[in-house]
Parts: structure tokens; C-alpha cells; sequence
């Protein structure tokens, strides 16, 4: 009864629009006071939540996005790709799903992914004949590969949380990553081969790709730097993301496209999105913290395990509950309100927490292209001076084959769990 309450209570400040950091915390400090509890305890988790090394990855790896973004290297990625597959029948959707791969595992957000390759992206699709939904619906979805493809904020986050490996996570998540990337590959061709009103480009001569791979090669070369310290042990990701900053500056202002406005521009805005995360995080860590003292995790644990002793019926239940919240949750809040609740209960029911990390997260991005509240798609309407309407139409045929690849994900669990535990 006690969590039905809590629960109803968190979901009524949500609906009042009450921002979810400021509804966590009022909250968990409400039941703090009412337990009693000395509420000395509050700034004690808020400065813990805070004091955390491995939390200085996610403003290291914002800040690298956004100076990546303001100095345009979506478009060296995009032209390079695009003298490589242009000519494909799809070649553009192709060459825009590999580009946001690319930009994915330098960026870690899917935010980042979807606005610098979506600008450069949509006007160059809609252009050559492409059909604006489907457009507008596949960089939604490309964008998603932002925190799935590592180094991935949500991962690092989860980790933090869960206490698993962080670099096991990364590479949990390859697999998943590639071959979602892949799946929205073949959709792309077999749409422009049934749809036929799209201008296929005339293959580029061997000095225009050689020209365009060489401007892209130094991101190329920054998302080897980054991902590669990490798994070969030479530095953590928080360390790795620093290191990667400071080459992100380097490699900008080389080029020529980053000036000091640009770089106050790129860290103004990572600062924002830097204290949204880091308030969604404080105010998920009190009311943890106060549903653990009630008892909660532990009560809806027992509830699910002495109910659903079957795992494939218990991640069905779970799949359910994430995928209705995503309708009403961004991601981030999902992670951080779900995760302390549900993790007690897989060790009980024997799912490995390294491979829930990601069928958790591929959820996650399902809900970032779906409404009222998938965030890439607002991105993407911002970005293509769309209706809303619009992208939602386009998104609907890939948020579909991201359910598909968490379903495929319990079937053939060493998609993701091979690379993790091979290379351990």
C-alpha cells in the first residue's frame, strides 16, 4: 500500500509538470522527514551523489559533443561517408546511419548525434527526392545510436548505479549497436528500392573520396583515441572523455571552425544540460535513498519473484512497465527512478545485470522516438523546421525494430554478452 501511495504521489507531480529532479526530491525529502529521518541526511546524499570520479565523464564527454558540434564535423563525417555509399541505392539514408555510428561513438549522446548530423542530414535527403517522414523518422532513430554505441552516457550512468564494470558495458553494448545500425541500414535500402523517388548520386571518383575521408579522418582518429584507451586499460572513461575535450578543441580550431565565441557557446550549453543531469541524479539519489528505508525495492522484489519465477515472463512484466513509462518519462528519468527498484530483483530471477544494462537501455531508446515525450523527436522537428506529426510518422517503422532487437536481445543474449565477456 505504502508504495502504491509513493508511487501515485511522484506520478501526480509529474502530470502537474513539476520538473523530475525537483518532484524525486521533494519527495524523497517529504519521506525523509515522515519516516523520521534527520534530514541532515539530504546534503550528505547530495554531496555523495556528487563526489564521484567516475561521474566526471558525462559533462567531459558533453563538452567534447558540443565543441564537435559548433565546429560542424557532422559534415566532414556525412561527405566522407556519403563519396563512399552515395551512389547505393538508399545511398544517403545509408551514408546518414553510418555517419551517426561514427558520431556516436565519439559523442556518447543521442541528443548530440541526432542535431549535428540531422542539419546536415535532412536538408541533403530532401533535396535529392527523398520522402520527407521517412527523412525525418531516420534521423530520429540515428540518433538513438548515441547511447548505445559506446562510450554511452546511460551506460556510465547505470554503471554508476549498479556498480557493474563500465568498460564491460561499452563493450556489451557493440554488438547491439552494430546491428541495430544495420537493421536501419537494410530498411533504408529496401524503402528506396520500393519507394523509387529518391536521386541516386553518381559514384565519386577516387580523388573526391580521398579529399573527403582526409577531412574526416582526425574525428575518425578522436573516436579510436577514445574508445580504444578504455579497453585496452590505458585510461578510465572518465579520464578518456577528458583527454578526448582537449582534442576535440585541438582538432576544431586546426581546422579553422572553432573561434573563442563558439567555445563559450559549446560550454554554456554543455554546462545546461550538464546541471539537468546532474539535479535529475541528486533528486533520484534522495528518493532512493528514502524508498530504500521503506522498504520498497525490496517489497516489489519480493512481489515480482514470488509471482514470476520464470525469467522470460518476469522481463516481459518488466519490458511492459519501461516501455508504458516511456511514454511519459524522458530516458535519463527512467534509468534513475527504474533501476534501483528492479536491479535487487534480477540476481533472483538470475539475469545478468551487464546484459539488463543494455536490453534496459535499448528500451530507453525506443522511448527517445516515441510520444509524448521521445526527445530525439523534438530534436529532429527543431532541426527540420517540422511537424511534429511528421517525424513521428517517419519513426514509427524503426522504433518498431528497436522493440524487435530487445526481443532478439533475451533470445540470442551473446549479442550482446560475446564481446563483454570475451575480451574480459
Amino acid at each position: 500500500m505504502t508504495a502504491a501511495i509513493i508511487i501515485l504521489a511522484l506520478l501526480a507531480l509529474l502530470i502537474l509538470r513539476v520538473p523530475v529532479a525537483f518532484a524525486m526530491g521533494a519527495l524523497g525529502v517529504f519521506l525523509l522527514w515522515y519516516f523520521p529521518l534527520p534530514l541532515n541526511a539530504v546534503p550528505q546524499r547530495l554531496y555523495g551523489t556528487m563526489d564521484s570520479f567516475e561521474l566526471l565523464a558525462v559533462p567531459m564527454f558533453l563538452l567534447m559533443s558540443n565543441v564537435l558540434l559548433k565546429g560542424n564535423v557532422g559534415r566532414d563525417l556525412f561527405a566522407a561517408v556519403q563519396s563512399w555509399v552515395g551512389h547505393w541505392p538508399g545511398g544517403l539514408g545509408v551514408a546518414t546511419i553510418l555517419s551517426c555510428g561514427m558520431f556516436s561513438a565519439v559523442s556518447g549522446s543521442s541528443v548530440a548525434t541526432a542535431a549535428t548530423i540531422g542539419t546536415v542530414a535532412i536538408p541533403e535527403m530532401t533535396k535529392r527526392g527523398y520522402d520527407r517522414p521517412f527523412v525525418l523518422g531516420l534521423l530520429a532513430a540515428g540518433g538513438t545510436l548515441g547511447i548505445l554505441i559506446p562510450p554511452s552516457i546511460p551506460l556510465i550512468i547505470y554503471g554508476i548505479i549498479t556498480e557493474v564494470s563500465i568498460p564491460t558495458l561499452f563493450l556489451a553494448g557493440i554488438g547491439p549497436g552494430l546491428f541495430l545500425a544495420s537493421v536501419f541500414i537494410i530498411y533504408s535500402i529496401i524503402y528506396a528500392r520500393v519507394k523509387g523517388t529518391q536521386q541516386n548520386l553518381e559514384k565519386a571518383s577516387w580523388q573526391v573520396r580521398r579529399k573527403a575521408s582526409l577531412m574526416a579522418l582526425p574525428t575518425v582518429g578522436l573516436a579510436v583515441a577514445i574508445i580504444g584507451s578504455i579497453y585496452l586499460g590505458i585510461a578510465t572513461p572518465s579520464e578518456s572523455a577528458g583527454v578526448g575535450f582537449v582534442l576535440a578543441i585541438i582538432i576544431t580550431f586546426a581546422m579553422g571552425r572553432m573561434n573563442w565565441q563558439k567555445l563559450k557557446d559549446a560550454t554554456y550549453d554543455s554546462m545546461k544540460t550538464t546541471t539537468m543531469i546532474f539535479l535529475i541524479i541528486a533528486g533520484a539519489k534522495v528518493f532512493s535513498y528514502a524508498i530504500t528505508l521503506y522498504q520498497i525495492p525490496q517489497d516489489i522484489s519480493e512481489l515480482l519473484t514470488s509471482n514470476i519465477t520464470d525469467p522470460t515472463m518476469f522481463m516481459l512484466a518488466v519490458g511492459i512497465v519501461l516501455l508504458i513509462i516511456g511514454f511519459f518519462l524522458e530516458s535519463l528519468s527512467m534509468l534513475l527512478i527504474m533501476v534501483p527498484v528492479l536491479f535487487p530483483a534480477l540476481q533472483m530471477v538470475g539475469i545478468d545485470p551487464i546484459w539488463f544494462g543494455i536490453f534496459f537501455v535499448v528500451l530507453i531508446e525506443t522511448a527517445l522516438i516515441t510520444p509524448p515525450v521521445g526527445l530525439n523527436l523534438f530534436i529532429i522537428q527543431a532541426v527540420g523546421k517540422a511537424r511534429l506529426e511528421e517525424v513521428v510518422k517517419g519513426a514509427w517503422p524503426f522504433a518498431l525494430m528497436m522493440l524487435s532487437t530487445a526481443i532478439l536481445l533475451w533470445f540470442w543474449q551473446g549479442l550482446a554478452l560475446t564481446i563483454a565477456y570475451g575480451f574480459k
